[in-house]
């Protein structure tokens, strides 16, 4: 059973999203806060898996929560769950460790599916930040972030290198196995691998690190 915590400022949002949840039956909404600062008390207090997110809130706002979270709670996974699809709101989730980025105009089965797959230890990301993610690393091609991109990929062997691209192309674990002749547990063991040698925190760091180096396409 994936264990859910959902942070929003609106009671009728999150009244829609655990409605929308409770149609799985793999999934479990253990609490609600209405802020940053409550949905720190709720994820130490209860070792959720996986904490949906808003951006925008009183108080604490879900980018200040996320940033003490990934200290304080890093076995839950957060996906930020918002109205806002703005670059700079993309691109600061996603480097303070964000596992999943969803907009609320999603379908209600894609939020299932994020929870699941963010669950499971991979990411997710909404279709249109996918996009801006590509189109962030085109920006930085040939310059020295690229450069240093390159040279952080050096530690990792060939067959690291192998599921590090299929990782950056979207891929689940399942998938990289099956294009590699591999088990997924033997997959999962490489990915961990791969994020600790690049020091990445999660698969979003590490394919966006990728795609910045050059691997895993488009």
């Amino acid at each position: 059973m994936v264990r859910v915590i959902i942070a929003d400022d609106e009671p009728l949002v999150r009244a829609g999203i655990k409605l929308v949840l409770s149609a799985a039956e793999d999934i479990e909404v253990i609490a609600e806060a209405g802020d940053g600062r409550a949905a720190i008390a709720e994820v130490t207090a209860r070792s959720a898996d996986v904490l949906l997110l808003d951006i925008r809130m009183p108080g604490m706002d879900g980018l200040s929560a996320l940033a003490e979270l990934t200290g304080l709670a890093p076995g839950t996974r957060v996906v930020i769950l918002t109205t806002f699809g703005e670059s700079e709101y993309i691109g600061r989730a996603l480097d303070a460790g964000a596992a999943g980025f969803l907009l609320k105009d999603s379908a209600p089965e894609e939020l299932i599916r994020a929870v699941r797959v963010v669950a499971a230890g991979e990411a997710y990301l909404s279709p249109s930040v996918t996009k801006w993610v590509i189109n962030r690393v085109s920006a930085t091609g040939g310059n020295a972030k690229a450069v240093d991109a390159q040279r952080r990929m050096d530690v990792l062997t060939d067959r690291e290198r192998e599921v590090l691209e299929l990782l950056a192309q979207g891929l689940s674990n399942a998938d990289i196995g099956g294009r590699l002749y591999m088990s997924e547990a033997t997959v999962k063991m490489y990915v961990s691998r791969v994020l600790g040698k690049l020091d990445c925190s999660n698969r979003v760091q590490a394919a966006i690190l990728a795609h910045e180096a050059g691997l895993g396409g488009t």
